[in-house]
């Protein structure tokens, strides 16, 4: 069946993509709503955890795969794909959220999720300039990112719902919730793979280089679920679960894909090349995101659109240098 789909004309598979993104994301959030109704817990601790973890999937795909090949070339690619998704999920995925208005008033718990992803950022380079993750380092991440949920779940209970829960599709029933919330993820996840296909596939076709390619489709290809959960969310109002898709991700794409890499393969190298420079991206575009959460100001359209034009301008000085 997926080789068939594959072999279809890359402009049916980037509709495909779209489609099924779209839809998919629009399931997760309808299921991840209904299961903060029934759990009793704010949309933003579910955007948090369980959605951020639904749309990182491929990122931990990548890097199982690229431990498991023993080639430090791939490791390499997997290390670089955590960061750039990182610093796209807040440039390019908050950044549109922000210009649909979803950043302006981010809701209780906010503060406890920013200071969360400033925390995993300084991990994230302490192993960078060590220049290896060892096994038990990754359990340490692992039995972090554990605890900070139970916490937040612990502390979410206090809170209790805010105002912004609606009504949902999927009505009051909590097994069909977690149904719809799961084929979403797979949707999405087929989805991204179906539209990079495609993409990259016209891409080639009228000679655009492959470096191109792979800084821009490829590179964008792991946040393409974050991105489309967020703007579903955004358009339909749940503002917590937006953003908490978006910090969530990038919390668990240090703590828990890291940690579960270097844990399974006993730990993992890091080239010392993202010393040089993308560590330091991750570090100012998360410290900046968190700065303004842990300040109260609010993350206007504007600020969003000069988020998104500033991933651009990244992706073509990656280009040019």
């Amino acid at each position: 069946m997926l080789e068939f789909m594959f072999s279809l004309p890359d402009l049916v598979l980037v509709i495909l993509g779209f489609i099924l993104l779209i839809t998919g994301g629009e399931s997760v959030v309808q299921g991840a709503i209904t299961l903060a109704k029934k759990m009793n817990v704010s949309p933003l601790l579910i955007g948090f955890t369980i959605v951020a973890v639904g749309t990182s999937l491929p990122e931990l795909a990548v890097t199982i795969k690229a431990v498991s090949s023993n080639n430090q070339q791939l490791v390499d690619l997997a290390v670089g794909g955590v960061l750039g998704s990182n610093v796209a999920n807040i440039m390019l995925v908050l950044g549109t959220a922000a210009m649909l208005g979803a950043c302006e008033d981010p809701g209780l718990g906010i503060k406890k999720d920013a200071v969360a992803v400033i925390l995993a950022s300084i991990v994230l380079l302490i192993a960078v300039m060590m220049g290896e993750i060892s096994g038990i380092f990754g359990i340490a991440m692992l039995v972090s990112l554990i605890l900070f949920y139970a916490y937040s779940y612990i502390y979410s209970k206090k809170l209790g719902l805010e105002d912004e829960l609606d009504d949902t599709w999927i009505g009051e029933n909590m097994i069909l919730a977690m149904g719809v919330t799961i084929f979403g993820g797979l949707m999405i996840f087929f989805g991204a793979e179906l539209l990079i296909e495609g993409a990259t596939g016209i891409a080639t076709s009228m000679g655009i280089s492959e470096t191109i390619v792979g800084l821009s489709i490829i590179a964008l290809g792991t946040s393409l679920p974050e991105l489309a959960v967020t703007i579903i969310a955004a358009l339909r109002g749940h503002k917590g679960v937006a953003i908490g898709n978006v910090l969530g991700s990038n919390v668990i794409n240090i703590l828990g894909i890291l940690g579960v890499a270097s844990t399974y393969a006993g730990g993992i190298l890091i080239s010392e090349e993202f010393a040089g420079r993308d560590i330091w991206v991750v570090m100012i575009t998360s410290g900046l995101v968190a700065a303004m959460l842990l300040g109260e100001k609010k993350i206007s359209k504007n600020i969003g659109l000069t988020m998104v034009i500033g991933y651009l301008l990244y992706i073509v000085y990656l280009y040019l240098s």
